[in-house]
């Protein structure tokens, strides 16, 4: 089977969110981009956490109908992240996505900087993209 490295098929176009940033602010960055969550940075690029659409939501919510404080990416951010690198094989990692693993993942360069996203959407055009490709026979 032809397979393609992360590097093919990955966006280097991903929100900007840093750590001490407002909640409310990081949900403003997600929206102009078609990822459900984002890589959280430090000033060099470097990788924190993650942050989903549906922490944003909750704090959202609390900020809109409850008046209460605004929280940083900070406190609500993920941690524990799985990143992958972009010369790993993106069929290994759609395999990967089958199971309780995240559906979207962070790219980092050997230094743990982020230079990209992946998300199974991605994955998806590269399958799509094999599937249409003619399928060699031997003789």
């Amino acid at each position: 089977m032809n397979t393609a490295a992360i590097a093919d098929y990955m966006t280097k176009d991903f929100a900007t969110i840093r750590a001490d940033m407002p909640v409310v602010e990081a949900a403003r960055q997600l929206l102009r981009y078609p990822i459900l969550g984002g890589p959280v940075t430090d000033a060099q690029g470097l990788l924190l956490g993650w942050i989903s659409e549906q922490e944003c939501l909750h704090v959202a919510i609390q900020v809109a109908y409850y008046n209460q404080r605004v929280a940083t990416v900070r406190d609500i951010m993920r941690t524990d992240v799985l990143s992958v690198t972009a010369a790993m094989d993106a069929v290994a990692l759609a395999q990967q996505m089958l199971g309780d693993k995240p559906k979207s993942y962070p790219v980092v360069d050997a230094g743990g900087k982020v230079i990209g996203v992946i998300t199974r959407r991605h994955i998806l055009k590269l399958l799509d993209k094999l599937m249409e490709l003619p399928l060699s026979r031997s003789a």
